[in-house]
């Protein structure tokens, strides 16, 4: 059967069982999405300063998940893999283009979204679901019923920070806009809280609201930076010389960037900056999803909703010497996932591995509504239920062909293209500081690690564009988003 056939079966089937009758009562679905947004959330700890008081209420309502990952950890391949159920390394989506229905695979492919229209819910999205300008006028109603704003951030009249020009316009940070209401996640919140209060009172609803922060430019009023006061802000660990046990093949990931690397920040003096910036921008962002999650309960159907947050994927903040996303280290992979409603057990912690393309199948699960079996993640439902339930699969993060992280409990591994590794122990390195690949004493966790690397693994597909890295096994050739990179270039410093 052909996914076209596939997508036509399943599309038939679904509008069967919306038009059943008597139906069982189908749960409301609250969509929560953030940009860039890695560990640092009080309840995930991964900034001892973090103020989220939304977020982490929102996982006392709920189960949190402490070990979850992207499956690419960058915008369009991580939201194309969680809304399609798909891996990158399936799909051959690893750039920021083309959208889901310009690839072959996907082209016809039931999304998330899709399915839970498609069986009479109201849906709704705005802000960033999808990545932006992935999916095109002409497709949208397939998706969502609505599409509502989705603004950005805005930019001052100047800019911040003293990064010299030219520079990428998202490359800033600082205190921006004044009131909170002129910032783009206010009006992003408030779109999604006006939905909230129209959702026709007969049918479910899925409502996604996509916020736009962590990501920069790391913009926040001026009130959030006062949370964090330079004199005492803390800096994330930082090890000298973190690069020197990496493989060359490591800097190819994120050769060129507009991000800045460390020593540019450094030199300039803006990371402590940008590092305050990025706290307040996501307790700025916190505060918009407690406006959400209070429009929620205004509305009386909280108890038959289920509440599920997010984030794309991490960022770095000069671990590894480099600030942004595109690399197979925790920073990069590992971010925020709850889940809260009904079915659902409180205040629970599961340290198993979760995907978010997991998201997928744990919603058709909780939803009632049938299995997939062409989607590659595996239902939470389990963990749902007991934190501890055993969970055999790890989380896998791919960054372009032939480059995958695999992430158990204990063990993160890196293979990449050109056969080169990294291996740390995450119990006693979190950090990811000794790299333990060479270590013989380590060969047998290496190699029942290596089981789970993707057996289909295809290249980008045509017309992708940006951040896109490719290798020629034969002649070990390394092009970076259509540039050669020759053994012997510097690695680039800005």
């Amino acid at each position: 059967m052909t996914s076209r056939q596939f997508a036509i079966s399943l599309f038939a089937l679904l509008c069967a069982l919306c038009a059943q009758s008597p139906a069982a009562p189908k749960p409301n679905v609250l969509f929560l999405a953030i940009d860039d947004q890695n560990d640092w959330i009080g309840c995930l700890g991964g900034h001892p300063q973090v103020k989220t008081p939304n977020i982490d209420r929102l996982a006392r309502r709920g189960t949190l998940f402490t070990n979850a990952h992207c499956q690419a950890p960058l915008c369009n391949p991580s939201r194309s893999s969680l809304l399609t159920g798909l891996r990158p390394s399936s799909t051959g989506i690893h750039g920021l283009a083309p959208g889901i229905r310009d690839v072959d695979a996907t082209k016809h492919h039931v999304t998330l979204p899709q399915t839970f229209t498609s069986v009479g819910y109201f849906t709704y999205t705005c802000g960033k679901i999808y990545h932006d300008g992935s999916v095109k006028p002409k497709d949208r109603a397939a998706e969502f019923n609505e599409w509502g704003p989705a603004p950005g951030q805005g930019r001052p009249a100047q800019r911040i920070n003293k990064l010299p020009p030219p520079q990428h316009p998202a490359m800033d940070w600082g205190p921006f806009p004044e009131k909170d209401e002129d910032g783009g996640d206010f009006k992003i919140a408030t779109a999604a809280m006006e939905a909230l209060q129209k959702a026709p009172k007969d049918k479910p609803f899925f409502i996604g609201c996509g916020f736009r922060l962590p990501h920069v430019p790391c913009f926040a009023p001026p009130k959030w930076f006062d949370l964090y006061p330079d004199a005492t802000l803390q800096m994330p660990p930082l090890k000298p010389g973190d690069r020197d046990d990496t493989p060359r093949f490591s800097w190819y990931l994120h050769w060129k960037l507009p991000e800045p690397r460390l020593v540019t920040l450094e030199k300039l003096n803006e990371i402590r900056p940008l590092v305050r910036a990025y706290l307040a921008s996501i307790s700025y962002m916190d505060a918009q999803v407690g406006r959400v999650l209070d429009a929620l309960d205004a509305t009386g159907r909280a108890q038959d909703t289920i509440i599920v947050l997010w984030s794309d994927h991490g960022w770095h903040l000069g671990e590894k010497g480099i600030t942004g996303k595109n690399t197979l280290w925790d920073r990069s992979t590992r971010v925020p996932l709850i889940f809260a409603g009904p079915g659902i057990v409180k205040a629970a912690k599961c340290g198993r591995p979760a995907e978010l393309l997991d998201m997928f199948p744990t919603l058709l699960e909780l939803a009632g509504l049938p299995a997939r079996p062409d989607l590659e993640g595996h239902s939470l439902v389990p963990q749902l239920k007991n934190a501890a339930a055993p969970r055999p699969w790890p989380a896998i993060t791919t960054h372009n062909q032939g480059n995958h992280g695999i992430r158990t409990e204990q063990w993160r591994y890196i293979r990449y293209a050109d056969g080169s590794e990294e291996l740390y122990d995450m119990a006693r390195d979190p950090n990811e500081w000794t790299n333990l690949a060479a270590d013989p004493k380590h060969a047998k966790a290496k190699a029942d690690l290596a089981k789970w690397l993707p057996k289909k693994d295809v290249p980008a597909v045509p017309d992708s564009k940006h951040r896109i890295l490719t290798y020629d096994p034969q002649t070990k050739a390394v092009v970076w988003e259509d540039e050669p990179v020759k053994a012997s270039d510097p690695v680039p410093v800005f």
